[in-house]
């Protein structure tokens, strides 16, 4: 089999970067999507041998396309994840290819054990959730853990510069859940609505950004895997005014108002760009750990990534780059 990577969505907000890194390591790459002149428009931009070009529906055509394609690996990055199913994992798995997704959709990433057994029979690997959250968040608390007897809180969270490219998908994600309450997870104790418990994180480099709830697989996945006791998860807008708009939208929703923000989420897209000149392309992540160190004493660790210039749409590409 030639070492070939099928991309679904490659040439879309994630895609297109893990391509790009891809054929530097001379890996050949398939851009996958349904718009032939947006695939074939970019792949002209990379100007390399190592890349060609398939244009089918994945929900329809992926069958078919896995036996003409033949690649070793798919990377999936078509989300919303939040409302997907493991169609294009099971049909990846029935014809031998391994699978990676960049999803970040709470259900989506813990439930994909379910498919252990089927992928282990074929002798192919499956990876969900190789992105910022959990591949990137459960990298930095590896790093650390070693330096915890316990680890007794954990508070991490994410804020992209307003000029950084953002997806459809990506935004459509966040909408599922604005003002609805999030499943129970390690350390609340009373119901927890999204994009609320709204509050103001300082950043390196970057200054004070708010910030509020968000869903990820984390929340479910960290305190199982560490036995952290306490978890919450946040993320943020750069201006302030909008980042203060989407809450008041939340309480609109938690109000039960009959609001389908998933619906809207690409005017809303459209509605954030108009303000770009507004903001920076600087975003940062953090992560606080908090607990007890080897010899019972209060410990702490704090870490930063911050991405200048636009670059932090690269970083949830790394894991799956790996």
């Amino acid at each position: 089999m030639t070492y070939k990577v099928l991309i679904l969505g490659g040439y879309g907000n994630f895609g297109k970067r893990i391509a790009a890194a891809l054929i530097r390591y001379d890996v050949p790459v398939i851009i996958a999507g349904r718009n032939r002149e947006k695939a074939e428009g970019f792949a002209k931009t990379l100007s390399s041998p190592l890349v060609e070009t398939a244009i089918f529906d994945v929900t329809k055509e992926l069958p078919i396309q896995l036996e003409i394609l033949r690649p070793i690996v798919v990377v999936n990055t078509c989300g919303p994840f939040q409302t997907s199913n493991y169609d294009v994992a099971r049909t990846c798995i029935a014809h031998g290819v391994n699978y990676i997704d960049l999803a970040d959709g709470r259900d989506f990433v813990t439930g994909i054990t379910a498919l252990n057994e089927e992928a282990q029979r074929r002798g192919v690997t499956v990876i969900s959730g190789a992105s910022t959250v959990p591949g990137l968040s459960s990298a930095v608390i590896e790093h650390y853990r070693h330096a915890f007897s316990h680890i007794d809180s954990l508070i991490f969270g994410i804020s992209p510069g307003q000029q950084a490219e953002r997806g459809l998908a990506t935004t459509q994600g966040i909408m599922t859940y604005v003002g609805k309450p999030l499943k129970p997870f390690a350390g609340n104790t009373k119901p927890v609505y999204g994009w609320q418990d709204i509050y103001r994180q300082d950043y390196p480099a970057l200054g004070k950004r708010w910030m509020a709830n968000c869903d990820v697989p984390d929340l479910d996945l960290l305190p199982a895997r560490y036995g952290i006791r306490s978890i919450r998860f946040f993320a943020g807008l750069e201006l302030g005014f909008m980042h203060l708009g989407l809450w008041m939208l939340s309480w609109l929703v938690r109000l039960g108002l009959p609001l389908n923000l998933p619906r809207h989420a690409a005017s809303l897209l459209t509605v954030s760009n108009w303000f770009n000149d507004l903001g920076s392309a600087h975003g940062g992540m953090h992560v606080i750990l908090r607990g007890k160190d080897k010899s019972g004493n209060p410990h702490e660790r704090r870490w930063f990534i911050i991405a200048k210039d636009g670059d932090g749409p690269q970083i949830p590409c790394v894991p799956a780059i790996l």
